[in-house]
């Protein structure tokens, strides 16, 4: 029991901070050739990007020459592989494993769990604005559990470079988590791992890539795959794809030398288009989590708990003035619109009592909203390693197809679109100069970076002196891809 929770405590070190909110619909990408010299040129941020239609007509041109690389999938891992591929010059268009690698000698799970620590900082580096780092919580009630959690974490917080983890004693630890259940506390562990706004993050990664001179379309579906006979082997290749534009119902072909298939939980569905004999290799399992009201975690707080009555972890953290907490998993089937079980819902509601203050009621009818996510469990990638998964795909794409990249990977430290001139204080401009309110201007600021002030000069004068502009701007929010849409481009 005790290896078995020290080994899921570590797991949820790596990535209870990142909570994965959403999802894009699969997006076909081809990437346009340009000078790899300018990846990180600021000019190029600031240019305006093409229009929906003429990504569509870029992608469908057949008079210019094929792409090198179809990238079929429009998350972390499309939109990482995209902004690779791009940036190459290329026309297309873990703490888990720590306890292994302690008690076991395994250096393979440390250099996984260092990989994920460095892939978590360039995170924070090229998306302040989107990225932030959070401590988390463990209560301890055992005497036991210090030492054994404390190995953990500390190896942990040595392998991230930092030295950032501390004990706390109970006083202290109630005046950060307040709701915490103080029977038999006898103290807390706490450590920083990373949050993110992760369905922002995946739009800009999208749209960077579209300014280094991707070509996107969304709302598109791969029908067919296209094949050819290679005359210098003989034997059938992949050279594009049939594609139906889901807003207009035309259907085009997009030629490609090499295709990469990042379609998560419908890898399958992809790779039978290839060959309807080919064995499935995805095993998808099911992820709940329930959103709870603000008062179940402090703002700047999250909680651990790394082993449930059942072996699983329950984490709950503070997000969007609400409470996250979860998480489950279990094996499920693909589906486009998957629905949480009530035992699931339940289950977290019983085990998030154990941590929680007797004077909180814990009530079936806090829960804000249900959330299943469904994770590609043949990979077990997450998004921290969002960008070294896609350099690695991009590599084998550039070995397999012989391609001729005119740099190698930039994506290391590539600022992403809004993070070039952002600072914390940067919502205050839009307070003193537009009349924005203080935390409307915050949420825009965080959520949009330096591109906030583009946003809320969207937005039509007041007329009057003060308020310059309106104090929400809501009636152009949408146009910035809320909901996580690429929806008209307008950055």
């Amino acid at each position: 029991m005790y290896s078995r929770a020290i080994r899921r405590l570590a797991y949820l070190a790596f990535g209870s901070g990142a909570l994965t909110l959403g999802s894009l619909q699969a997006v076909p990408w081809a990437l346009e050739t340009y000078n790899s010299r300018r990846a990180t040129s600021r000019q190029l941020m600031d240019a305006p990007l093409k229009s929906r239609e003429e990504q569509l007509a870029s992608l469908a041109n057949q008079n210019g020459p094929e792409f090198d690389v179809l990238i079929i999938g429009g998350g972390a891992t499309g939109c990482g592989c995209a902004l690779d591929a791009v940036s190459r010059g290329l026309k297309n268009g873990a703490i888990r494993y720590l306890q292994k690698a302690v008690f076991n000698l395994d250096y393979e799970q440390y250099r996984m769990v260092k990989e994920a620590l460095g892939e978590r900082a360039n995170m924070l580096h090229i998306a302040p604005h989107l990225t932030k780092p959070l401590p988390i919580m463990l209560p301890i009630y055992h005497l036991w559990q210090l030492p054994y959690y404390w190995v953990g974490i500390k190896m942990y917080d040595l392998v991230s470079d930092t030295q950032a983890v501390f004990l706390s004693e109970q006083v202290p630890a109630l005046e950060y988590f307040p709701m915490l259940n103080k029977n038999a506390l006898k103290g807390a562990l706490v450590y920083y791992d990373g949050q993110q706004e992760d369905a922002r993050m995946c739009l800009s990664l999208g749209l960077t890539a579209a300014k280094l001179g991707a070509s996107v379309a969304n709302y598109c579906e791969v029908h067919s795959l296209l094949k050819s006979v290679d005359p210098a082997t003989g034997k059938e290749v992949l050279t594009g794809a049939r594609v139906v534009d889901n807003m207009t119902g035309k259907e085009f072909t997009v030629r490609a030398k090499c295709i990469v298939n990042a379609t998560g939980p419908y890898t399958d569905s992809v790779r039978l288009m290839d060959s309807p004999s080919k064995p499935g290799i995805v095993a998808p399992s099911a992820g709940v989590h329930i959103s709870l009201p603000d008062y179940y975690s402090p703002e700047m707080m999250g909680l651990l708990d790394p082993a449930t009555a059942d072996g699983r972890v329950i984490f709950f953290l503070p997000w969007q003035n609400c409470t996250i907490a979860g998480t489950t998993d279990t094996p499920c089937t693909v589906s486009d619109s998957p629905h949480p079980a009530e035992e699931d819902v339940k289950f977290i509601l019983q085990e998030i009592k154990h941590y929680l203050s007797p004077e909180i009621v814990i009530r079936r009818g806090d829960v804000l909203s249900r959330l299943v996510l469904s994770l590609n469990n043949h990979s077990r990638r997450k998004w921290t390693t969002y960008r070294q998964m896609s350099e690695e795909a991009i590599d084998t794409a550039i070995e397999v197809a012989g391609l001729q990249p005119k740099g190698p990977c930039r994506t290391s430290g590539l600022m992403l679109l809004g993070a070039y001139n952002w600072s914390p204080n940067l919502f205050i401009r839009l307070v003193q100069e537009f009349g924005v309110e203080p935390t409307v201007a915050k949420h825009l600021s965080c959520l949009y970076g330096d591109k906030c002030l583009d946003l809320i000069r969207l937005e039509p004068l007041s007329g009057h002196r003060w308020p310059v502009v309106g104090k929400t701007a809501a009636s152009k929010l949408s146009v910035f891809g809320i909901g996580g849409d690429f929806n008209f481009w307008l950055f």
